[in-house]
Order: C-alpha cells, then structure tokens, then sequence
C-alpha cells in the first residue's frame, strides 16, 4: 500500500511572499509541515514543497508514496521534461537556461532516492488533502507577512 502525500506551494504576488506545505496521510496520525520564503515565485514554492515532503519521507524511511501535486509545472517536470534538461546541460529546448535549476535538481536526487509515483489534481476542487495543504500555505503566509 502507498503512502499518500499532497503537497502545495503558493505566494502573494509572484514574485512576493510565499510558502510551501505538505501532508503525508499515514495511518495512525497526518504529518504536516509547511515553510515561508519572503521572497519568491509560485513555481518555487511548488518545488520545494515536493522536496521537503520527499526528503522527509527519504528521512524518516517512508518508501512506497505518491504524491498528489495540483502543480502540472511539477508534475510534467520531474516525469518527463527533466531527463531532457539534464541531457542538453540544463537547457530548455530553445537553448535557454532551465528555471529553477537548483530546486530541480534537488528534486532529482531526493526522487531518485524515494522514487514516488506521480499524480497530478486539480486544484481547489475540494480534495481534502490538497484543500488542507492549500489552508496550510494560507495560514504560513499570513502568519509571515
């Protein structure tokens, strides 16, 4: 059985304010975190918080996950955009530098260490996991700013 994982990033302005979080659904008891970045993207904060729930599970011995992102940016980066990038040297296909190559790349390594399986869900569409994650980033944000 695989443990599921929703994760969530967001920010105020983008550039501006931002946080990521996650919920790992085990069975005795949720585990949540989330994490603030006063100055950020979107995208960014979507990576980083497939990282830090991926490195937590990595961590703690957490094998056999999936993980629901809302971030089709994260989904179709790390199944299939990535191994293009990492073959061209962390070039797009118009020969221009990869956003976010240093969160990618991160993500390549903790993935390759857990190895989840990748889905991607709609967002705001009432998933209760995923509504907490974004609940989660709301709170942290506000809480930081």
């Amino acid at each position: 059985m695989k443990t599921e994982i929703f994760t969530d990033g967001g920010c105020i302005g983008n550039p501006g304010p931002g946080a990521w979080a996650f919920v790992i659904d085990l069975p005795d008891s949720p585990i949540e975190d989330s994490g603030f970045d006063p100055d950020t993207t979107n995208n960014r904060m979507e990576l980083q918080a497939v990282i830090r729930a991926l490195d937590y599970c990595r961590v703690h011995q957490i094998d056999q996950v999936r993980i629901h992102t809302d971030s089709q940016y994260v989904k179709n980066g790390i199944s299939d955009w990535i191994h293009n990038w990492k073959r061209r040297g962390w070039l797009t296909a118009a020969k221009k530098p990869v956003k976010n190559r240093d969160l990618w790349m991160t993500l390549d390594e903790v993935n390759g260490h857990v190895q989840p399986e990748w889905r991607w869900v709609k967002g705001h569409a009432g998933i209760e996991l995923n509504e907490r994650c974004d609940q989660l980033v709301q709170q942290c944000i506000a809480a930081n700013r």
